[in-house]
């Protein structure tokens, strides 16, 4: 390792291809360290960041991959525009990450490319998936993909976009992936709104109201385990969301594991999405 302090490292060595991937990693290998992945589309924010830091602990050395994956967007979604601030990122990681791996779409997916992973159990839970059809068919099988690529010791996603956690989780147990998968805890602003790539989409007056989606969970979650009727605090909430100007696609709740329905016996979560604007915000919070 190097003797630079954290502060003065410069940016990690990129990597494009799976043979040059697998080089280093299998070096790291070799001396007996301990890998772990964070994968990411980029744009990164403190809850990307975050999760570097915790495979840091974790880990001795730290791949990220930047790759914004086409397979995970559906018709009329923000594929075109997903923000990409690919130096700033790579300047980003400087402090914390050995490695970035950031493919192009044909190395990721080659001509003639046709495997895709079905899915069942939490990724038709009825949340996202209702929402947006064949999203987590991208999201498992470029996971996947950088998974076999990489071969980590451990790989770290966020808690924020909860339903995907519980479906990665589910696909490497089914497909017998070597690799823990650890959940980061969601990230917020001072004012609860939940870090987001996309949180740059939204207009001033926006960005003001954006946390009353967290607060209104918070109210909800707060009456739940208060042994109020959830379908009427969940009907209550939506309807002041509604008021601030909020498109709720779901608020509910579900079993914290299975996100199937819920037990009060169990651990349970309580999800979200709402546009507001143009913009799709996404939470979660334990009830």
């Amino acid at each position: 390792m190097s003797d630079q302090t954290a502060a003065t490292r410069p940016a990690p060595p990129i990597v494009e291809d799976l043979a040059a991937l697998r080089a280093r990693v299998g070096q790291w290998r070799a001396a007996g360290e301990r890998v772990a992945l964070v994968p990411t589309m980029g744009a990164l924010h403190e809850g990307h960041l975050s999760l570097v830091r915790q495979g840091r602990a974790k880990a001795d050395r730290v791949v990220v991959s930047i790759f914004v994956n086409p397979t995970q967007f559906g018709p009329g979604e923000d594929l075109a525009r997903y923000p990409r601030t690919f130096e700033a990122d790579c300047a980003a990681l400087a402090p914390c990450a050995d490695l970035v791996f950031a493919p192009q779409a044909q190395a990721m997916y080659p001509p003639g490319s046709s495997s895709m992973i079905s899915l069942e159990g939490p990724a038709t839970a009825g949340l996202e998936d209702a929402f947006r059809p064949g999203h987590f068919r991208g999201v498992a099988t470029v996971v996947a993909k950088l998974l076999l690529q990489c071969g980590p010791d451990i790989a770290l996603f966020g808690e924020k976009d909860y339903q995907q956690l519980k479906v990665i989780m589910r696909m490497v147990a089914d497909l017998f992936i070597p690799v823990d998968i650890i959940g980061g805890e969601t990230v917020r602003e001072a004012d609860g709104l939940a870090l987001s790539s996309r949180n740059r989409y939204l207009a001033a007056d926006e960005r003001a109201r954006a946390p009353q989606l967290h607060a209104a969970m918070q109210r909800c979650a707060k009456a739940i385990a208060a042994d109020d009727d959830p379908a009427a605090v969940l009907a209550r909430e939506e309807d002041t969301l509604a008021k601030a100007g909020f498109v709720v696609d779901y608020l509910a709740l579900r079993d914290a594991e299975s996100l199937g329905e819920p037990d009060p016996a169990r651990p349970r979560r309580l999800l979200a999405a709402a546009k507001l604007g143009a913009t799709r915000l996404i939470d979660n919070i334990a009830v």
